[in-house]
């Protein structure tokens, strides 16, 4: 397994990981973080989404035994349109890098994505975005 760069390595070490926990990552691209974060939540779910199919496929590709192993899912959605499958329960932390939406490239887009985001996370849960110290809680509250 690959390892990862030093940035998302510090990425990774900020999040408030424990065993069995359901986390989302928004703009996987390659995979690099959710397979670290799959390794983390031992017992846990990990569910990577972002809106290139190249990204997806590579991210699979990369992530078989993980994915094969029922730790690690990927999903060729964007974030504003992201909705919990029939029986899938909700999530206990979010994170997005990188991410147009949330570092106010895409304004529009990251209003929708809270929406949606609010509906897939368990109550209370934190969502992190790079760009503090390495990260940075976004409220989704209204």
């Amino acid at each position: 397994m690959a390892t990862l760069s030093p940035r998302l390595q510090m990425i990774v070490d900020a999040l408030p990981l424990r065993p069995g926990m359901r986390v989302l990552e928004i703009g996987c691209g390659p995979g690099a973080a959710a397979r670290a974060i799959a390794q983390r939540v031992g017992g846990g779910f990990v569910l990577a989404i972002d809106r290139s199919a190249r990204a997806i496929d590579a991210a699979i590709s990369a992530s078989r035994d993980l994915v094969a192993a029922g730790s690690l899912q990927f999903r060729h959605v964007a974030a504003e349109d992201l909705e919990l499958n029939a029986g899938e329960k909700p999530f206990d932390l979010a994170l997005a890098v990188r991410v147009g939406a949330f570092d106010g490239r895409h304004p529009a887009a990251g209003e929708l994505a809270k929406k949606r985001l609010r509906s897939v996370l368990r109550p209370g849960a934190p969502f992190y975005i790079d760009g503090g110290d390495p990260l940075r809680r976004i409220p989704l509250d209204d």
